[in-house]
């Protein structure tokens, strides 16, 4: 629905990450490093994006958002906009744009290359 007025969706992946698992990042350094090493996690998620959740909510979003409106332009931002294989996985859903804190902007400007290049490979 709300795809009707929207211009974009620009998802803050980081906010969307705590809410997904309940973690605040205020405090997640104190258990997620275990987790990680106890294989509960396979990685950091506000590191790289969590592709099983926090990803499938964001490709619901985006399908759902696409339905409504074809030419909605899709975004992340945050970190998650600046780490490579974040943006290969987001890309996938036809992805408009990056945001991140300018020290990532060159990872981006390369792993937004590197995604289209490898769409137009398939």
């Amino acid at each position: 629905d709300i795809a009707q007025t929207a211009d974009f969706f620009s998802f803050g992946t980081n906010d969307l990450t705590q809410m997904t698992f309940g973690y605040s990042r205020d405090d997640a350094g104190t258990f997620l490093p275990t987790y990680v090493s106890e294989g509960i996690l396979p990685r950091d998620p506000f590191e790289v994006l969590d592709k099983d959740g926090v990803g499938q909510l964001i490709k619901m979003a985006v399908e759902a958002g696409r339905k409504t409106k074809p030419k909605i332009k899709i975004g992340i931002c945050g970190e998650h906009g600046g780490e490579a294989e974040s943006i290969k996985f987001i890309s996938q859903f036809g992805l408009n744009y990056v945001s991140c804190s300018p020290f990532r902007v060159p990872i981006a400007r390369l792993a937004c290359a590197q995604a289209e290049i490898a769409k137009k490979k398939q």
